[in-house]
């Protein structure tokens, strides 16, 4: 008997979450701990700026970044990530673009 296939694994893909996996990207932007933003400052700045974010994928994001220093948030064209990346430094986040 063969296993039934799992259904917990989702593929991710930029139009749910800004992140774009499996495909070609010319740029990501970084956010970095500060300590100094609520998840709730994070999560509002996420959803504002990062097309097609979730409440929930912000979240996942936030605690990421709260737990492992870091993480990327956008995966796209190179000019997407800079406009995104300024919005979110104007929110007062440690960003960078590579």
């Amino acid at each position: 008997m063969s296993p039934l296939p799992t259904t917990e694994v989702m593929e991710v893909t930029e139009q749910e979450t800004g992140l774009d996996v499996g495909r070609d990207w010319e740029a990501e932007v970084i956010v970095y701990n500060c300590d100094c933003h609520t998840y709730q400052q994070v999560i509002d700045l996420f959803c504002r700026h990062i097309p097609g974010m979730t409440s929930a994928k912000a979240f996942e994001l936030a605690w990421r970044i709260d737990h492992h220093g870091n993480t990327p948030v956008y995966q796209g064209t190179r000019k997407s990530a800079e406009t995104i990346a300024k919005k979110l430094a104007a929110g007062g986040l440690r960003v960078a673009v590579r």
